[in-house]
């Protein structure tokens, strides 16, 4: 006797609120028989066909019009491969039923993720294409604990949630579902009954592409390939390595003149990539690609933590970009942020109806700041979720680098929050505990797994150890931006030189603490939007001194320790702020040689001379690294220092952040013998006044600054030049 579903639940699964459809749907053995459930809306015919002969062997009955229909097998008692032949609107389709396939989640999958360590993530949840019993299919899973029910929706099935519900795996709090004949390329969302029984569509949280906005559907996408480190990727992240950083945001670093559209990722690999290399960068750092909603965020409120975004193209376009990118000889460094995620209903917030991946108290769940939403470090699927994708683009994009987004906002309970507005630390401190052990976790699996690939933390307070192994008690990561240095030579150059003397601190100040982190000297985006004026324009003075003070603050930063960073137009002194929705000035380049070409001429040269000569790079992290030869000419705003490879070869540094050119200007060195001037940033070919020494000076037997032997030199008005020791 067949055992009939209730009308109770035959109605729940129509609704879309039954909660375990493999209970009722698909074939099942009751007593002595085998049946068949489908529910297959507007159908009007349906029969159960044997897979290896093909014979027909039971037409099902609808028992409810809505596209319930239920049949029992004769003279069959034991399950066996089947398939739907299914009449819809006059047409007979053949096609697999989703309910005849068992639990998909392996168990040792289903372990790691219920614990946190699954080191891939990705490869077990989301969307992959599948064979299953000969089968060609997608598996669909989407981590939702408090749900009560998801359903996979698509172009697959209508975008109908009564078409495909998923199984419920309790243990884990994991819904999945495998459909027949999805296929890659297909939109898909997840519709989610939430705990409230609120209807929610939800994007995918692992999909590997997506639509483009205003649209928000996930894409069915294969799994990229592993991309294999070479070595000399590895060796040029290294501490002693030349490391010069073009940041880009790559819709506004130059757009089609007659659209203002943005350049596609294959257009930015023919203009973007040689230009890098040819003004001798190392890396190329991009602000955040991951997919998200908001323009006016650059990137910095993703939604589509796995996707690339569809603004300049698809996910294998990106994929050749960074391998294009690496066979011109650069790095790729990816602004990666894991601190905070945007509200918008179709993302991760109250993505089961509870804050699942956020807090549920705003007092630690919402950022005031950028109106959005705080990832719960806490939860060890949140967790997991974020240093999965650490891994993700390292492993299957090629990404050299991550550049960790303001992790100072990570770190703090109480950052940029007033007291009372901020719930402390189980110890009663302000440290996010939490986030703390994230991050830590996050920067040892990419050292064990991912050795060579490093990561930079955009940090701004003075938290210690942010750059120091884990096992000296630091967060682990490899490199620390030195925003202090930023501010306090950008103060000191914004002076009007007349009262440099009395600042003379601010560019001395930095190597004070240069050894407590490994640092590299930043001149990012943020420090030429909101209001706060181009580099260029912060300069004092008329349009040459303007110029003159920048090209002497460059050759200044390239040659203090430190790794490097430019935002892109601060290489050829783009005047005015930037703007992400515009070209750079690139017409500032047009026509005859003038201030600007200058400016990029200068930083060529910087970085070609830089990345040759070991003493500028070598020993940055080292004391042996670095010496003061002139460090208190608060007069004369002079500054004169050596820098110092492991052989013991010096080259001298010396900068006048005055107009008055200084002319027999005597200072003590350690190696005697001939110097040749290598940077002039006064040199005419930089668009100067052409003051300076003319080749090679030679070194005195006279005493100075507590030295045996000196030089006397012309040091050129609002200029920095370098020198290296001609060889014997």
């Amino acid at each position: 006797m067949s055992e009939l579903p209730d009308r109770q639940a035959i109605n729940a699964i129509i609704e879309g609120h039954y909660a375990d459809p493999f209970s009722l749907l698909g074939m099942h053995q009751t007593g002595n028989k085998l049946e068949v459930r489908a529910l297959l809306p507007d159908a009007t015919e349906v029969w159960v066909i044997e897979t290896s002969t093909g014979r027909k062997c039971a037409q099902l009955k609808c028992l409810d019009s809505r596209g319930f229909f239920h049949g029992v097998i004769p003279r069959r008692k034991n399950p066996f491969r089947y398939q739907l032949a299914v009449t819809w609107h006059g047409e007979q389709n053949l096609i697999d039923d989703a309910y005849r396939f068992g639990p998909l989640l392996q168990e040792l999958d289903s372990w790691l993720l219920a614990e946190g360590t699954h080191l891939r993530p990705y490869e077990t949840l989301g969307a992959h294409a599948e064979v299953i019993d000969g089968i060609n299919g997608t598996r669909f899973s989407v981590w939702a604990p408090n749900a009560r029910r998801v359903s996979v929706v698509g172009d697959f099935n209508y975008w109908d949630g009564r078409r495909h519900p998923m199984r419920f795996r309790r243990e884990i709090g994991v819904w999945e579902l495998f459909v027949p004949a999805a296929r890659t390329g297909q939109l898909y969302k997840f519709e989610v009954v939430d705990n409230k029984g609120q209807l929610r569509l939800k994007s995918d949280p692992f999909a590997f592409e997506s639509q483009m906005r205003p649209d928000s559907a996930s894409v069915i996408c294969g799994l990229p390939e592993k991309v294999v480190m070479r070595e000399d990727r590895k060796a040029a992240n290294a501490f002693d390595a030349p490391i010069s950083i073009y940041e880009v945001h790559l819709g506004s670093w130059r757009r089609h003149a007659d659209n203002n559209f943005w350049l596609s990722y294959k257009e930015l690999e023919e203009q973007l990539i040689p230009y890098v290399k040819e003004m001798g960068f190392t890396h190329i750092e991009l602000m955040p690609i991951n997919e998200h909603p908001f323009d006016g965020s650059w990137g910095y409120q993703p939604v589509g933590m796995y996707a690339p975004t569809r603004r300049y193209g698809t996910r294998d376009e990106f994929r050749h970009f960074v391998a294009a990118a690496h066979a011109a000889g650069l790095n790729v460094i990816l602004d990666w942020v894991p601190g905070h995620f945007p509200s918008d209903d179709f993302g991760l917030a109250q993505f089961d109806g509870t804050a699942l991946y956020e807090h549920e108290d705003p007092r630690e769940g919402f950022h005031q700041d950028w109106n959005t939403l705080i990832y719960n470090y806490g939860r060890r699927e949140v967790s997991n979720y974020l240093a999965g994708n650490a891994l993700y683009w390292v492993e299957r994009f090629g990404i050299d680098s991550l550049r960790v987004d303001a992790v100072a906002s990570m770190i703090y309970r109480d950052y940029s929050r007033p007291q009372g507005e901020w719930v402390p630390n189980h110890f009663g401190g302000r440290e996010n505990l939490e986030a703390i052990d994230f991050i830590r976790y996050t920067n040892r699996m990419l050292g064990n797994t991912a050795p060579g690939a490093v990561t930079i933390a955009e940090e701004s307070t003075d938290f210690h150890g942010v750059s120091r192994p884990l096992e000296m008690g630091g967060l682990g990561f490899w490199y620390k931006w030195n925003l202090g240095w930023m501010h306090d030579t950008l103060d000191y150059m914004k002076l009007d030189p007349v009262y440099r003397s009395h600042h003379h601190h601010l560019m001395t100040f930095g190597m004070l603490y240069n050894y407590t982190e490994n640092f590299v000297l930043p001149l990012s985006h943020d420090e030429v939007v909101h209001g706060k004026r181009s580099i260029l324009d912060r300069m004092p003075g008329d349009a040459w001194q303007k110029f003159a003070n920048l090209r002497a603050y460059y050759a200044w930063m390239w040659a203090f320790p430190g790794k490097k960073l430019l935002f892109m137009g601060g290489e050829f002194a783009q005047g005015r702020e930037w703007n992400h929705d515009a070209s750079l000035d690139w017409h500032l380049l047009e026509g005859e040689d003038n201030w600007h070409h200058g400016v990029q001429r200068l930083v060529r040269d910087l970085n070609f001379i830089y990345r040759h000569h070991a003493p500028m790079h070598q020993c940055d992290f080292e004391g042996s690294g670095f010496e003061w030869l002139v460090v208190d000419d608060y007069e004369n705003s002079v500054f004169i220092f050596a820098r110092r490879d492991r052989e013991g070869n010096e080259i001298i540094v010396a900068s006048n952040f005055t107009p008055v050119p200084r002319t027999n200007y005597r200072f003590g060195i350690n190696q005697p013998g001939g110097w040749r001037e290598i940077i002039n940033t006064d040199s005419v070919h930089y668009h100067g006044s052409n003051a300076g020494n003319g080749g090679v000076v030679w070194s005195d037997p006279l005493p100075s600054h507590n030295r045996e032997h000196s030089l006397m030199l012309t040091l050129p008005p609002l200029a920095t030049i370098w020198l290296v020791r001609e060889a014997e």
